[in-house]
């Protein structure tokens, strides 16, 4: 079993920036598609930004091209999405996910992921 622990969320004003981290422990030894997820209220979970098994190839929403990005530390076994010049459509719950191998495709469902914290919070508002 792999353990999530997302932290870093918070209050904002539209254009400001915030750094989530995803902090893994258990069965951390990979590889594993790494991707965080957002629900905003009242909508389903959709996918934001990945990195592949692989530890190279990313993949990201379209909404946030060019404003976030996704990062990893091996040593310390967390999970980073640096988030630039939020706005308030960015309000949502992130989750960090994780899901076993290499994926090699756009965002999977969130419910088939192997492993799922318990979100942050992130507002955006003026």
């Amino acid at each position: 079993h792999v353990h999530l622990v997302e932290s870093g969320g918070g209050s904002v004003q539209p254009g400001d920036s915030l750094t989530l981290s995803c902090l893994a422990s258990g069965a951390t030894d990979g590889p594993f598609y790494m991707a965080w997820f957002r629900q905003a209220p009242g909508k389903d979970h959709e996918g934001v930004a990945a990195l592949d098994g692989d530890g190279i190839t990313t993949t990201y929403a379209k909404s946030v091209q060019g404003r976030f990005t996704i990062s990893k530390d091996n040593a310390r076994n967390t999970l980073y999405l640096q988030m630039n010049n939020l706005e308030p459509e960015d309000t949502a719950m992130y989750y960090c996910a994780y899901l076993r191998g290499i994926y090699g495709g756009d965002f999977p469902n969130y419910g088939g992921m192997d492993y799922w914290g318990k979100g942050t919070l992130v507002t955006v508002s003026s």
